[in-house]
């Protein structure tokens, strides 16, 4: 299983964006929990999850400072 790619990140509409942070941000807490409880089967998934949430708020992070220059203008 390969990282995803931040191109498939900045395809993403702005609410489908906010979801998938959601969705990152709650896969990150199942897997800690799981680790805590010595289920976790596939470490390398929190790789992959972190990696995907740093895209994902690195793409919405652009975004607002787009916006926020394209009012100033």
């Amino acid at each position: 299983m390969s990282l995803p790619k931040i191109a498939e990140a900045r395809e993403l509409s702005d609410e489908k964006l906010a979801e998938e942070i959601i969705a990152v941000k709650k896969q990150l807490f199942q897997l800690r929990l799981q680790k805590a409880t010595r289920q976790l089967q596939k470490p390398h998934l929190f790789k992959h999850a972190r990696h995907r949430l740093a895209q994902l708020l690195t793409v919405e992070g652009e975004r607002k400072i787009s916006a926020s220059e394209s009012k100033a203008e």
